[in-house]
């Protein structure tokens, strides 16, 4: 074929290795290419497992050969976020207290990508522990944003989302707390979708009956994020939310009739602080969106005291997963994870449970907004992306910020209410970077969010106002000192078994 593997699609890869059009080896030899010639320039890939990649793919090439049954990712290479186990290769998290940490195992997550025919090929980048939205930490440096590297990819899911964007994987797994597969998404163009919780199981909550943390796919596009996480979903006894389901309801788009649909959205949800410049973007997208739906029209939120909810039912997943490490040695956690643990660990029992109450309080008055309403939408970041070397956003519009993850807001509090949603690349904004539209379903109605985000995609993929935009990746392949900058001491080689050598990645100390 004349096109470059690296840039088909998931599901149009998938597609011509089943019918042996391409070879699984051909699309893998491709993909290290491109991450060889772009990474430099954006810093998306961690450790990566190129010799055992190349030799799955060799299996999965013979597989197709001989006419076997091929899974739904068959051959197809995949990056998993640094927070996520994978059998022995480095999963660091962002943190040097795991620097030589290789699993002797996969999780259920990766465990189950892998026997749908995926192959795992490198680790994508995160903040430390996942802590915050800019992707860089002292272990692997930072992510840059494959549309101005010196700005910020987001996070935590960044790696993942950069890499997508560059056309360096067409599969990346992610993962979202308070926004952290929305955001990088929204940053790099690309798709980010927070599941409803259980659907995707999840071994790693320390606390596992609270569904503020999910694990979910992105993808260049909404039908190559449904393929992976149709691949997925599924009971798994590790995940006390766990549901049974069948995947097919989720891999093939429903037939929807945008011009039937009714919308509401919002700038803020009443209480979020937002870029006078993105509300405005903001703005003229829902202007143009609105011509071809029902009902496009303004709606209001009673949101009560939702940050300091969020600020408690969070903490407490720090205080459960991070004790033991901040009793040995405070200073061996980064300043994010740290804050968020002493934050939960001045906490009371009496905060617990009247965040807990204020959470189901605000969960049923969200969930009236569908009587009236198909899909809310939103911005799904209040703010261009920032220089990489500002750790977090200090203030919007001069008005100071409380801490390190309120800019978030607008994406946190829908983790709050567990609906589904999907961050929708949408153009530019003002600053000519990727737009994204925050897309929120009705209570457990990922099949239908998912539908609708995929025909609000086809009818705008022509549009450069509306459709995804795409970075320059002939730029992205000359040289960027700058970025490069930010690794001051030798490079450490790590092999995928934690040993000197091998072609694992390089560890760049300090950022």
């Amino acid at each position: 074929m004349n096109t470059s593997l690296h840039s088909l699609s998931a599901v149009a890869a998938r597609r011509l290795i089943v019918s042996k059009q391409i070879s699984p080896v051909a699309l893998l030899d491709d993909c290290i290419a491109q991450i060889e010639a772009i990474n430099p320039a954006v810093n998306a890939i961690a450790a990566t497992d190129f010799v055992r990649a190349r030799a799955s793919a060799r299996i999965a090439e013979q597989a197709v050969m001989r006419g076997d049954t091929l899974g739904l990712l068959h051959g197809l290479p995949l990056g998993v976020k640094d927070l996520e186990a994978t059998e022995g290769l480095l999963t660091t998290y962002g943190s040097p207290l795991f620097r030589a940490n290789v699993p002797a195992a996969d999780n259920v997550l990766v465990a189950r990508l892998r026997a749908a025919g995926a192959i795992v090929t490198a680790k994508t980048n995160v903040p430390e522990m996942g802590s915050g939205a800019n992707t860089r930490n002292v272990v692997w440096g930072a992510t840059g944003n494959p549309f101005d590297p010196m700005r910020n990819a987001g996070g935590s899911s960044g790696g993942s989302a950069a890499a997508l964007a560059t056309d360096m994987l067409p599969l990346c797994t992610g993962s979202d707390t308070g926004g952290s597969l929305r955001i990088p998404a929204a940053l790099c163009g690309v798709v980010g979708f927070r599941p409803s919780p259980g659907l995707v199981p999840s071994e790693r909550r320390p606390l596992g009956w609270t569904p503020i943390s999910v694990v979910g796919p992105m993808g260049r596009d909404v039908a190559d994020t449904r393929l992976q996480f149709a691949a997925s979903v599924g009971l798994d006894r590790g995940d006390p939310l766990g549901q049974r389901v069948d995947p097919a309801a989720f891999l093939l788009a429903g037939e929807i009739d945008l011009s039937r649909l009714r919308i509401g959205f919002t700038e803020d949800f009443g209480v979020c602080d937002v870029d006078d410049a993105l509300r405005a973007t903001f703005r003229e997208k829902i202007a143009a969106l609105s011509r071809v739906v029902q009902v496009c029209e303004p709606t209001g939120f009673e949101m009560g005291e939702v940050d300091r909810c969020f600020d408690v039912i969070r903490a407490q997943n720090f205080v459960a997963g991070f004790h033991e490490a901040y009793q040995r040695d405070p200073n061996s956690l980064g300043p994010n994870t740290r804050a968020n643990y002493e934050m939960g660990q001045a906490m009371t029992l009496a905060d617990a449970v009247w965040a807990h109450a204020e959470q189901t309080r605000l969960f049923r008055l969200f969930q009236q907004q569908f009587d009236e309403y198909d899909l809310i939408i939103s911005p799904c970041s209040p703010i261009s992306p920032f220089p990489w070397q500002t750790p977090y956003l200090n203030e919007i519009n001069g008005r100071p910020l409380a801490n390190y993850y309120r800019w978030l807001s607008l994406t946190y509090i829908v983790t709050l209410m567990t609906n589904p949603a999907l961050s929708l690349p949408c153009g530019r904004d003002h600053a000519g970077m990727p737009f994204g539209l925050q897309m929120v379903g009705p209570f457990r109605g990922d099949a239908r969010l998912l539908d609708i985000a995929q025909a609000f995609e086809t009818a705008f993929r022509d549009d450069p106002l509306l459709g995804r935009p795409r970075p320059d990746l002939t730029k992205l392949a000359l040289p960027v000192p700058e970025l490069r900058a930010i690794v001051t001491d030798p490079p450490l080689r790590q092999s995928a078994f934690g040993a000197a050598g091998g072609d694992a990645g390089t560890v760049r100390l300090p950022v």
